[in-house]
């Protein structure tokens, strides 16, 4: 179940007028999300999240004056509490893994059904990381092009490295389970599965779940 909890602040950044107008009305539906501003473009964004201090921002990659990443990273700089979902209208974008690592803590695609990204902006707000299932196979093939030599120990011993429960808990990472979905598949609490993905990051030596599901996926092959 998502948690209960006060409004989420949202601001809602992309260039095309007619995309925010589709988000505002998709999550506005929600009684506890609120639409606290807009922006068409980078530099535009900065400043509106200066002057809101949202939540949760969703954020188009490609757009001019500034694009999604380096707003991403000024964003993050300034307000490091603030969570960024990237949002995108392609399965695969080459942009998507730099912005994941410079912070982003969620992906989604632009046609993602309605409740399912209003799930998603609650999780995110409660300090979970969400994938877009639909593309967690593609980011995990383009970190691995990216860097395939590097983030973890080799893959014969990534066994070696984790527990037995760190490793379940990486493998459900790779199949794009959140960590409430990879709670109620374990038996465990969301407080115990976030402790397994904090201990397994230190110990594979990467920043984020897409790392981790590419450390699983160069394990199995």
């Amino acid at each position: 179940m998502v948690q209960v909890r006060s409004t989420i602040r949202v601001v809602l950044v992309d260039d095309e007028a007619l995309v925010r107008a589709g988000l505002r009305m998709i999550l506005e539906g929600d009684a506890t999300i609120e639409i606290v501003g807009e922006a068409g473009d980078g530099v535009a964004a900065l400043a509106v999240v200066d002057d809101t201090h949202p939540d949760v921002v969703l954020m188009d990659i490609r757009m001019p004056q500034m694009d999604g990443l380096a707003a991403t990273e000024q964003m993050l700089r300034a307000h490091p509490s603030t969570k960024v979902v990237v949002l995108t209208s392609y399965d695969v974008d080459d942009l998507v893994p730099r912005a994941l690592r410079l912070g982003a803590t969620g992906y989604f695609l632009k046609d993602t059904p309605p409740q399912e990204l209003v799930e998603a902006v609650h999780r995110i707000a409660d300090g979970d990381t969400m994938l877009s299932q639909s593309a967690i196979g593609h980011l995990v093939d383009a970190v691995t092009r990216q860097a395939p030599g590097a983030g973890g120990p080799d893959a014969t011993r990534l066994a070696d490295a984790l527990t037995e429960r760190e490793l379940s808990v990486a493998r459900a990472i790779s199949r794009g389970l959140s960590n409430a979905q990879i709670a109620t598949e374990l038996f465990v609490s969301v407080t115990t599965v976030k402790t397994h993905v904090s201990r397994i990051l230190g110990k594979l030596g990467v920043v984020n779940r897409v790392q981790i599901a590419a450390c699983v996926q160069r394990d199995a092959r």
